[in-house]
């Protein structure tokens, strides 16, 4: 654990060109011209966070983040594609097409007592706003971790490092700026960027930072759950899902974000053999390329209860299975709600998901063999497969289900036992008599 910064130096230690292995062929074009425009204005401009650290690791960086002493208005002034975003944190986006660069100001520490306007803490220490700007040699201090605190300048192609960030790199540690219990309460987030960056880097939690985020989950209940929804897509999107959800849940943290869940998770071995398959599954889909959407596994990880809740609805109700199913989706996707803030484009899909297991277990007839049309279709046969793999399911029901997918028109009506029979004749109107005229 690094001091804070009134502690330390403020001279960084500066790595030149010949001495590391950041080239600007990992560095997006979109970056580089926001970085070049700053540099050339007067500004200073420094790629810095994870593009810096990704690019030591040679893992080609994706993000890209600039720090300048240019204020936001400033930024905007010089890119017209620019927009400025954030109250909490004040930040300028340059956009180039799909492509948007996030461009910060230097920010100096607040002396906490509240009274700056551009400076707020709730009562236990949560930063709500953070907007007072400052010298490189504060900005460095605002920052979490050390391997995501150094400044590549574009001005000479160097590195700054002003906490040993680069050598933390080297040994692959995870370690935080400043007193981490001061710090997680700054920002409880921070425990779970702890261990996404651990999942994704392998890199060892230094011993400070483990026994403080396991003294602080409980601050985990003061963040938005609206903000906990974007790092829930970080944590298992990534391609590390699986090393992550085990880190998560020995650190106490995931019951903070799927409590139903995780009691489940402690009584039922079945189904934390399903979960693992599942965030498996996610991770070679990353690998592979393939898409993944967030509804998925939050179907997975709701499964256990929604399933018992939809028991007790059958049982009080009168409900069908699939009906049970989805007004069981709909009130633990509620419950969940309190927690982290899923949208409702991803909770209907969820619950239609869930509701359709009922029906890969009817493979004859013309209803059955309808359920191939169906739009949640491949969710939920993927769905049917994970929870076949783990004995929930039928595994004949799921090579069925996997064999009917390649097969021809005619050889599906034979394998639902659909009848070809005979089109249905037209019912014709009787004609009308004609009216009678005068002549006639």
């Amino acid at each position: 654990m690094k001091n804070s910064g009134s502690k330390q130096k403020t001279e960084p230690q500066i790595i030149p060109r010949p001495s590391h292995n950041v080239s600007r062929k990992e560095i997006s074009n979109a970056a580089l011209k926001v970085l070049y425009r700053l540099n050339k204005a007067g500004y200073q401009a420094f790629l810095v966070g994870g593009g810096v650290r990704d690019a030591l690791l040679e893992l080609h960086p994706k993000d890209f983040d600039i720090a300048t002493d240019a204020s936001p208005d400033e930024v905007r002034a010089l890119f017209s594609n620019c927009r400025l975003i954030g109250r909490r944190f004040r930040l300028a986006h340059v956009r180039f097409g799909r492509e948007i660069i996030e461009v910060a100001t230097f920010r100096a520490a607040s002396n906490g007592d509240g009274d700056h306007p551009d400076s707020a803490l709730d009562t236990e220490g949560r930063i709500l706003r953070d907007n007072i700007y400052g010298t490189i040699e504060e900005d460095v201090w605002r920052r979490d971790f050390t391997c995501n605190a150094l400044y590549y300048n574009i001005a000479d192609f160097s590195i700054w490092d002003y906490v040993g960030g680069l050598e933390d790199i080297k040994k692959r540690r995870l370690v935080l700026i400043g007193d981490a219990d001061t710090r997680f309460r700054e920002d409880p987030v921070r425990m779970l960027r702890a261990v996404r960056f651990a999942a994704k880097l392998d890199f060892k939690i230094e011993q400070s930072v483990d026994t403080a985020i396991r003294d602080s989950v409980e601050l985990l209940r003061n963040v938005p759950p609206a903000r906990l929804f974007d790092e829930f897509l970080k944590l298992f999107q990534a391609g590390h899902a699986q090393k992550t959800f085990q880190l998560l849940r020995d650190y106490k943290l995931f019951q903070q974000l799927f409590p139903e869940t995780d009691d489940y998770l402690n009584k039922d071995k079945v189904f934390r053999q399903f979960v693992d398959s599942a965030l498996i599954n996610t991770d070679r889909r990353v690998a592979e390329g393939k898409s993944i959407t967030p509804m998925f596994l939050v179907g997975v990880f709701l499964w256990a209860p929604v399933r018992e809740r939809a028991e007790q609805l059958m049982e009080d109700e009168a409900m069908s299975l699939p009906q049970a199913l989805n007004a069981a989706g709909w009130d633990l996707s509620g419950m969940q709600q309190s927690r982290i803030s899923i949208p409702k484009r991803f909770t209907a899909p969820m619950r239609e998901m869930l509701a359709l297991q009922p029906r890969f277990e009817k493979i004859n007839g013309r209803r059955a063999l309808k359920l191939l049309e169906h739009r949640r279709f491949r969710a939920g046969y993927d769905f049917f497969v994970l929870r076949a793999e783990v004995g929930e399911a039928d595994e004949q029901l799921a090579k069925f289900w996997t064999d009917v997918q390649t097969q021809s028109a005619d050889e599906r009506l034979a394998s639902f036992a659909v009848q070809g029979g005979k089109k249905k004749s037209r019912r014709r109107r009787p004609r009308r008599k004609r009216a009678k005229t005068a002549s006639s």
